[in-house]
């Protein structure tokens, strides 16, 4: 999710930490373990605390008793950075630098989610 959050490729992850690109998808697939070294390693390249990256998971603040995930800022965050589309519109949208233009567009996709929900 990070590295979607950075519109990092797999491949430029990869060269950053020495390894390949097929290497970094076995991590995010979860085929392959990260080891402690690595992932401060990944942390750092992306600049975000290791923490990050146990957002949400079983017996952490934010799951249930059961281990599984309740809805949170977090886990809606893994579900938009998942889809391409959203993607595109985040980055496109960070590039507005007209508050009132942000807003505008804000209450429109609202206005055309409610009309969805009609």
């Amino acid at each position: 999710m990070r590295r979607n959050m950075l519109g990092m490729s797999q491949e430029k992850l990869g060269e950053s930490l020495g390894i390949t690109f097929q290497q970094v998808q076995k991590y995010e697939k979860g085929t392959n373990r990260v080891g402690a070294s690595r992932l401060q390693d990944i942390a750092s390249i992306m600049n975000a605390p290791v923490a990050f990256f146990f957002e949400d998971a079983p017996g952490s603040e934010g799951a249930s008793s059961t281990g599984r995930l309740e809805e949170s800022p977090s886990g809606f965050a893994m579900d938009f950075t998942s889809n391409s589309e959203a993607m595109a519109l985040n980055r496109a949208f960070v590039k507005i630098t007209n508050a009132k233009t942000r807003k505008r567009i804000i209450e429109l996709v609202k206005a055309l989610a409610e009309d969805e929900d009609d």
